[in-house]
């Protein structure tokens, strides 16, 4: 066939089957996800009492308490917002370490090729991903009591199984040729792991514990308002009490303990994986 010849339909639907004579079910897929969705959003319009009218009413009273905000002062509890600031940190640092465990490598295939060892525990980190973080910090409460400790608790096993799912994955993704050339060298199952998948996925599992430490920050602060410490138990205490001046210093508080997170993460996964040229 030259540049200039057009090829034949007939020999195309011949060569390329599967492209030309798509089952009905995967014709119809996109258009019922489309009228699906749009009838999620139509009815969660009409359920849930959009109205328009009361956000803009509303509109007023976010400019009063914006007004009141103005300017942040934490009077004389400065100290106090200091220790429980400490406190979210802490919990979103040892809540994050506490998830990071090696379980992960047993819901590899590379790692377990049995598909009956790594079923349950794919369906662990299934079963407490489905579990909302706040669900988890009201559990905990009631079974350590308040406190930070039941903060921890609540993030550890949260993050267990996000951590979980991404850390497998990422070993699963692992090349496999420096595993197969320790193996040829005489190293056994447990060098393949040490010397040949862990040096790989290091980098992209210490980048996400950062950014989950980052986000745990976040979260502690939101599990700290239903009574597991931390600075958003100070929160909503003046939330409560509309001390605003106190709430907008807490709130600028907990986004300067973010972003000095974000570049303290950012400096420790550079001097992890290194700097790259941009070409």
């Amino acid at each position: 066939m030259t540049a200039l010849e057009r090829p034949d339909p007939q020999d195309l639907r011949r060569r390329y089957p599967h492209v030309f004579d798509r089952p009905a079910a995967a014709r119809l897929a996109t258009p019922l996800v489309l009228v699906l969705t749009l009838a999620i959003f139509v009815f969660g319009l009409v359920d849930l009492e959009f109205s328009p009218s009361r956000m803009l009413a509303g509109l007023g009273q976010l400019g009063w308490i914006a007004r009141m905000m103005l300017p942040p002062d934490p009077g004389a509890s400065l100290p106090l917002y200091l220790k429980a600031l400490g406190e979210t940190l802490s919990i979103a640092v040892l809540g994050t370490t506490l998830a990071a465990l090696p379980i992960s490598l047993l819901a590899a295939r590379n790692v377990i090729p049995s598909a009956i060892l790594r079923f349950p525990v794919r369906r662990l980190f299934d079963t407490i991903r489905g579990v909302d973080q706040l669900i988890w910090a009201l559990v905990w409460i009631n079974v350590v009591g308040l406190g930070p400790f039941a903060g921890v608790l609540a993030i550890a096993v949260s993050d267990f199984g996000a951590l979980g799912k991404l850390f497998s994955e990422a070993i699963e993704a692992a090349d496999r040729k420096q595993v197969e050339g320790i193996r040829a060298a005489g190293g056994s199952a447990l060098h393949e792991v040490r010397f040949g998948l862990i040096p790989q996925v290091l980098p992209v599992i210490a980048g996400q514990v950062l950014y989950f430490i980052e986000s745990n920050t976040r979260s502690a602060t939101i599990i700290g308002i239903v009574g597991a410490g931390g600075i958003g138990l100070q929160l909503a205490e003046q939330i409560r009490v509309l001390e605003w001046q106190k709430v907008s210093f807490l709130i600028l508080m907990i986004l300067v303990a973010v972003a000095a997170i974000d570049w303290i993460s950012g400096k420790l996964r550079f001097a992890i994986i290194g700097r790259r040229a941009i070409a």
